[in-house]
């Protein structure tokens, strides 16, 4: 039990600081555009290139953890985000802010792939999504930590101290996963068999594989584009709110996605996982609609239980990792649940741009506000698309009971 409680809390750390370091460009996006002349458009590529350096490892990640394990592939990838944050922090350009930004994706790549590779041996099959669900629901306050308690960090010390202590405190997660935990238990099998091993062609190639990729592509994509960037500018642009008063509302969705990890896991077990994700997608998708009217603008106080709905519907994603983690033999699973991810992030990556490009397409006020209809426009792309996605899984119901997590072919 002391070995099981050692895994999860080293692996919750390092989730706790991947979310911390994807969400903290939401909180300080005034301040970057402040200090380095940033536009729309260069701030959502910058902010997304965390999730195109998370996307970019994820085949490779998924090798690795399934042939090295997550004791030494993760605190390896760690080290890059560490370099990353350092960069950040001391950056006086835009490309070396992207840089920066970019190795702290790849280096908080790996977290949760890597706890789910591990609690995978180290908990019992019926266990795992409830664990998983917990120990990410534990790492998500780091989305939390970068909202309010942030800005207030920011405001006392800057943006640059931030990002450089936070370098220190990446090199002590990962110190503490090499030397706190282990692969499996002691006489556990987790690789396979020389030769045994399915690849990747087998995942890419089931269609009910295809099914799930695209609803966790909108799911994750959108979610992370609005918490962690774009969810601060529209707050600051229409409602001209302080950014005290964003790193509130941006409280409020980081505490829908803890609690949406929360009981997300425990809800999918007892009513499945398929029926649980279409409610909560469906969810997410209905918190979309203040945002598209363009000639309201929205209280704050309105805003406050939808921004906790996109959060909270949004973190059923989790559960889509346990589904096409379920579709493939044990020593197939870090493959799995990479090729997954890698829609996942790749999506936050394309969404975070794509909704910068969009809002950039129409003219800021003398200030440097772009209007209301803007914002609607780029959040009526992420949630059409969220909804068709959602049409589509949901044909995936079809196939009931066990037949939608027999084991393909290795």
């Amino acid at each position: 039990m002391t070995q099981r409680i050692a895994v999860f809390s080293c692996f919750a750390l390092g989730y706790f600081l991947s979310n911390f370091f994807r969400a903290a460009n939401a909180v300080i996006a005034g301040d970057l555009t402040r200090d380095l002349a940033l536009g729309a458009a260069d701030l959502g590529l910058m902010t997304s290139l965390f999730y195109a350096g998370f996307a970019l490892v994820q085949l490779p990640l998924g090798s690795a953890l399934d042939r090295l394990g997550p004791r030494l592939t993760i605190p390896a990838l760690m080290l890059a985000g560490a370099a990353g944050s350092l960069l950040f922090g001391t950056a006086d350009s835009f490309g070396q802010l992207a840089a920066g930004r970019a190795l702290l994706g790849i280096g908080m790549a790996g977290g949760l792939m890597g706890a789910i590779k591990a609690f995978g041996v180290w908990f019992s099959a019926r266990r795992v999504a409830t664990v998983t669900s917990l120990m990410v629901g534990l790492g998500a306050a780091g989305g939390l930590v970068a909202a309010t308690p942030l800005a207030w960090l920011n405001q006392q010390f800057g943006w640059r101290a931030v990002f450089v202590w936070g370098a220190g405190t990446i090199v002590l997660s990962a110190a503490l996963i090499a030397l706190g935990t282990r692969n499996a238990p002691a006489g556990v099998a987790w690789r396979a068999a020389p030769g045994g091993a399915g690849g990747f062609g087998a995942i890419f190639g089931d269609g009910r594989f295809w099914r799930i990729a695209p609803i966790n592509l909108f799911l994750v994509g959108t979610m992370l584009a609005v918490q962690t960037l774009w969810g601060g500018p529209y707050l600051f642009d229409v409602l001209r709110l302080d950014q005290i008063e964003v790193g509130n509302l941006l409280l409020m969705m980081s505490g829908g996605v803890v609690a949406g990890y929360f009981v997300c896991g425990p809800l999918g077990e007892r009513l499945g996982i398929q029926r649980v994700v279409t409610a909560a997608a469906g969810l997410f998708s209905v918190c979309h609609i203040p945002f598209l009217l363009s000639g309201w603008t929205p209280p704050a106080a309105l805003l406050a239980p939808v921004f906790f709905g996109l959060g909270f519907g949004g973190a059923f994603n989790l559960l889509l990792l346990a589904q096409v983690r379920a579709l493939y033999p044990p020593h197939m699973s870090g493959r799995a649940v990479t090729a997954l991810n890698l829609f996942g992030f790749g999506g936050a990556a394309l969404l975070q741009w794509w909704m910068g490009v969009i809002v950039a397409l129409f003219a800021p006020d003398a200030a440097g506000h772009y209007p209301a209809a803007a914002y609607a426009a780029a959040f009526g792309f992420t949630g059409a698309c969220t909804a068709l996605s959602l049409m589509w899984y949901a044909t995936l119901a079809r196939e009931r009971g066990r037949s939608q997590t027999r084991p393909a072919e290795a």
